[in-house]
């Protein structure tokens, strides 16, 4: 469906219209109007930030095609899918394409009929400027802008070809966006990229709505029953475990499933077909818990991942921060249970000697090291995490451990024996996660949810692209009984209203 925009429609306009929000998010409006000024633009803005809309409306204010390089090669589909139900013109550009649909795509780039496509820079087998030459490119957007440089926690080679972005394009304008950046590296990102004068915007990192526990292993202590607390106390809820080795995923899979936990492992072992089968399960709530190393992170765009558990620690604090920024995307309460020891660190000095720069070396043994140390100091966790990327915050006071002054056992009580069939005793929820809403409001949600998953499926897309968990609950407190009322729900724009509307209405007036 396309909704028709008025001439000389602003930001504010394409928000309401086509998003169905009043406000924007902190930064949106800031990167938004400097791009809309031809500007170059770095954007350090936390997972759950909302980014994407700093380059989706400009894509429909700019004459020509919004261009977004990104290494989220799986998630593409989806967010196309998601695009075209909000009434853009959008397509993908990758390896998962034959030449056939990669001639179409550009056929379809030169002929103005694109506002956005999105491109890996892994299917780019000559430069830019030879592909996207003569195409209408107004805006290039770089997203996990990190991945570009060496002193990222995730640098990958395919970024290389995006160096000197700026001369390769004939002077387009570069908006460049990242979750997990130090000062350092983004300078390097401005310099690798050959932007002119950006503008720049630094996102707070402090998410209040994920709760962070930190658990020391070894002391008699068992890791696998703690993590099955913590599962179990999210009952029919999505989460990720971590691990650090595919040995360790399949492992930790298959005794979860024992356990009678919804699990599916997720690594680089499995085959091409199996990974796409496990992640399409995930995303579409066909399983709760996918068990992963961390091939698996930046494959995820769900909204409603209520937990996530590190059995190993993380490689880096910039590693930890992106991988629990998996969580509570919706802005929902979410838990990260993060796991460490002196042996993780030890651990991850065999991958050492794939480095040939020294000082890179170095750096990437110190990040680690860094991580433990984090981890092991008292204080407020937030405090610690988000003064690493140089933001200073008081305690967070009820939103990690230390904070709350419980322990993991006080937090998630161990499972007891099946010597009765009451379940497992659920996961404890201090006064700030305590859910407000009524018991009504719950069973409505749940109806709420089936119809979701209904309506995904008829449509072959994830759940979350009819609508997010915060969207449902917000629908389920309010009851809206018309189609005025369910407009005037957060998410809900015109284009999902005419698309979903009728059956939403149909649930919420049947009570």
């Amino acid at each position: 469906m396309q909704v028709a925009l008025p001439a000389g429609t602003d930001p504010q306009q394409v928000l309401e219209t086509l998003f169905g929000y009043q406000t924007f998010r902190p930064g949106q409006r800031e990167i938004i109007d400097a791009v809309l000024a031809g500007r170059d633009c770095i954007g350090l803005m936390p997972t759950g930030a909302g980014k994407s809309l700093t380059f989706q409306i400009p894509a429909k204010l700019l004459g020509g095609t919004v261009l977004v390089l990104s290494p989220l090669i799986s998630l593409m589909k989806d967010q196309v899918d998601a695009l075209e139900r909000l009434g853009f013109k959008a397509a993908l550009f990758n390896s998962s394409l034959d030449e056939t649909e990669r001639s179409r795509v550009l056929r379809q780039l030169r002929r103005r009929e694109l506002e956005l496509l999105y491109v890996a820079p892994e299917a780019l087998r000559q430069s830019l400027r030879n592909i996207f030459a003569d195409c209408p490119i107004s805006l290039v957007v770089v997203d996990e802008a990190h991945c570009i440089s060496h002193w990222g926690h995730d640098f990958r080679p395919a970024y290389r070809q995006l160096r000197d972005l700026k001369s390769q394009l004939g002077d387009v304008p570069v908006l460049a966006l990242t979750a997990t950046a130090t000062r350092r590296v983004a300078l390097d990102i401005i310099r690798s990229l050959g932007m002119r004068k950006p503008a720049g915007y630094k996102g707070a990192f402090y998410r209040a709505n994920l709760r962070i526990i930190a658990q020391k292993k070894g002391g008699g202590r068992n890791t696998r029953r703690d993590m099955l607390s913590v599962i179990r106390g999210h009952a029919n809820e999505s989460g990720i475990v971590y691990c650090a080795t595919r040995r360790g995923v399949d492992s930790l899979t298959e005794w979860l499933a024992k356990e009678g936990v919804s699990v599916l492992p997720y690594h680089a072992g499995l085959d091409d077909r199996a990974r796409a089968r496990h992640q399409e399960a995930f995303a579409r709530d066909e399983v709760n818990v996918v068990v992963a190393t961390i091939a698996f992170g930046m494959g995820i765009d769900k909204s409603n991942v209520r937990f996530v558990i590190h059995r190993d620690m993380p490689r880096s604090i910039e590693a930890w921060y992106q991988e629990i920024g998996r969580a509570g995307r919706d802005g929902l309460p979410s838990d990260c249970v993060v796991f460490y020891s002196w042996a993780d660190v030890v651990g991850y000095d065999a991958f050492l000697s794939e480095i040939d720069d020294p000082e890179l070396r170095d750096e990437t043994r110190a990040r680690t090291v860094g991580l433990f140390r984090l981890l092991e100091r008292s204080g407020c966790r937030h405090q610690a995490l988000v003064g690493y990327f140089d933001e200073a915050i008081g305690p967070c006071g009820d939103a990690c451990d230390a904070c709350l002054g419980l322990n993991l056992d006080e937090i998630a009580p161990p499972p007891r024996r099946p010597a009765r069939a009451a379940p497992a005793p659920s996961w404890r929820t201090p006064s700030w996660l305590a859910p407000s809403a009524s018991e009504g409001d719950g069973d409505r949600f749940e109806k709420l949810r089936a119809l979701r998953r209904g309506l995904a499926d008829k449509e072959n897309v994830p759940a979350y692209i009819v609508f997010s968990d915060a969207v449902l609950r917000e629908m389920a407190r309010r009851v809206p009984r018309s189609e005025v009322e369910l407009l005037a729900i957060p998410g809900v724009g015109p284009a999902k209203l005419q698309r979903y509307g009728k059956a939403f209405l149909e649930v919420l007036t049947a009570e």
